[in-house]
């Protein structure tokens, strides 16, 4: 008898289970279900943050639609510091009395020094080390000062009498004026290669922005 009593109380134990109360706890998960259909929509947010960097690629790609206008701004900064070097270059020969290719070499080295000198200042002002500036510097205008000065240095030698002229002379701004001249639009196409492939004044750009 004692087994019997035994036995019935363990059915009764199992009694609580089988009602709809036992069950009460479990409906709030179907609400789950309705959640499942959201789970798309995580990458979706991640999609729009990347739509508006579309337009940030294209621009740092390298050959991606360089303007002639930024290639002739780059090649009048250029150009700026060589006149400004020349012309220095010409007075402190003529001031010394020194020959032609003294002053010319003179002239030279100061176009140089005046090209970088332009540039270094913009990347300073960005709050660039002068050790930085300074490499940067020589990457973005090297190559264009050097062609600008060949050009330039050329056709002040192969024009009659203009070597020989002299600052109070008009001969010496006339032919000084047609060199620059003439070596800005041969620079020019220099400097919009260049950037195009991330070079030269490309480099500068980065710091200004």
């Amino acid at each position: 008898m004692e087994h019997e009593a035994h036995t019935h109380h363990g059915h009764e134990g199992h009694q609580g289970h089988q009602g709809p109360e036992g069950h009460a706890g479990h409906a709030g998960h179907s609400g789950h279900a309705d959640h499942t259909g959201h789970a798309g929509h995580t990458s979706h947010t991640d999609h729009q943050s990347h739509t508006g960097h579309e337009g940030h690629a294209d621009h740092h790609t390298p050959g991606g639609g360089v303007s002639w206008a930024m290639a002739a701004q780059a090649t009048l900064h250029c150009l700026t510091g060589c006149a400004i070097g020349e012309i220095l270059g010409m007075i402190i020969g003529t001031a010394f009395g020194w020959g032609n290719v003294p002053t010319m070499v003179l002239a030279i080295v100061l176009a140089f020094f005046f090209g970088y000198a332009l540039t270094l200042r913009g990347i300073l002002a960005a709050g660039v080390d002068f050790r930085t500036a300074f490499k940067v510097a020589l990457a973005a205008d090297t190559l264009s000062i050097a062609v600008m000065e060949i050009i330039d240095n050329g056709v002040i030698a192969l024009w009659p009498g203009a070597m020989d002229a002299h600052l109070d002379e008009p001969l010496f701004w006339i032919v000084l004026a047609i060199s620059l001249g003439i070596a800005f639009l041969l620079t020019t196409p220099v400097n919009k290669w260049m950037i195009g492939r991330g070079k030269g004044h490309a480099v500068v750009h980065r710091y200004h922005h």
